[in-house]
């Protein structure tokens, strides 16, 4: 006896098979026994003789959005609490429901304009066109004066880096509240190579507007994390403004070589520093630029309130005006990206 044909005059007459259910729902049968399992779609009767299940004509609405949100591949897990929220009724559960699936869809968008900046650097690279991506990035310069700033340091490879930068900046500026309050936008500073083989040091820097009180705050709470005080020394940094998407591992990359690139072209022959299309600040119009210490990222925005297009950091590496250029590129490594987030 087939399971359509075992409900007649077995249970009551609002029960529907979970063929006709499937049907009227727009899941499969193999789909309502998983989410059966799940606890995400219970079946309102459950034959003990024969386990076949059925449910009732109220359901369908509930099954119609479980189809749905997975059209939007969400997580069975955020299915549930999405669908639960909507269940409960009112316009209050209602928008709670709504700000669930908003809240999932923002995670989305993000991963994805990471993944369309991933693709457009992988194409460029496997093209042998990187050159022609470095031109999108604009390079400028800026000088920047001396600052006090409070630090954290820590060996972290590439996988750990992106939680570990949130946190530490987090911490530091949590600090340099009670220090004065924060005098500068936050930078993280790589002093060697941060990747799944190397593990940096980098140091996370937030400047302070009280130097005494810093101090005093690190002494009493700072040794556990390698946090202390320093003088950043006035520098004039080269840089490029990359939004949220891009700041990801690796097509942050290709905004520390557009950089680079652009800081080899200043000693060229023939070329200024400052000159041409990319916006350089005039340093001159003999000799060249050479690498004035450890390349870093300056986080000048609302991290959290970023969209994934919006302008959040600057790839930037220090630089100073000599008599003749170094075409080579400093003696530390780049990182590996923020989003990981």
């Amino acid at each position: 006896m087939t399971e359509d044909a075992a409900v007649e005059g077995a249970v009551d007459e609002e029960l529907l098979t979970i063929g006709a259910f499937a049907a009227r729902s727009r899941l499969s049968a193999k789909a309502l026994r998983r989410y059966d399992r799940l606890g995400l779609l219970a079946p309102a009767y459950v034959d003990g003789a024969t386990g076949y299940r059925y449910y009732r004509a109220g359901q369908v609405e509930r099954a119609r959005l479980v189809a749905l949100l997975r059209r939007l591949d969400m997580p069975l897990a955020r299915v549930a609490e999405v669908v639960e929220a909507a269940d409960t009724g009112g316009t209050a559960t209602g928008d709670a429901a709504a700000g669930l699936l908003a809240a999932y869809w923002s995670e989305v968008e993000r991963r994805v304009a990471g993944q369309r900046t991933l693709a457009a650097y992988l194409r460029a690279r496997l093209s042998g066109r990187s050159s022609e991506m470095h031109e999108t990035f604009a390079v400028q310069t800026v000088e920047v004066p001396a600052q006090v700033v409070i630090t954290e340091t820590r060996h972290t490879l590439a996988d750990e880096l992106p939680a570990w930068i949130g946190a530490s900046l987090g911490r530091l500026e949590a600090a340099a509240r009670e220090c004065g309050g924060v005098a500068g936008a936050p930078f993280v500073v790589y002093y060697a190579e941060v990747s799944m083989e190397s593990d940096g040091p980098a140091e996370a820097c937030v400047p302070v507007a009280d130097e005494a009180a810093a101090r005093a705050w690190v002494e009493r709470h700072g040794r556990g994390r390698e946090t202390k005080v320093r003088v950043e020394p006035a520098r004039t940094l080269a840089y490029t403004r990359i939004g949220k998407a891009q700041v990801a591992h690796p097509q942050i990359l290709a905004a520390f070589e557009a950089v680079e690139g652009w800081v080899a072209r200043q000693g060229a022959p023939g070329n200024a520093p400052g000159d041409g299309s990319e916006n350089g600040t005039e340093h001159g119009s003999k000799g060249g630029l050479e690498y004035d210490g450890p390349c870093r990222e300056v986080y000048f925005a609302d991290w959290d309130a970023a969209g994934p297009e919006d302008p959040v950091c600057d790839v930037a590496f220090p630089v100073r005006q000599v008599a003749r250029a170094q075409a080579e590129p400093p003696r530390q490594g780049r990182r590996a990206g923020r989003e990981g987030s």
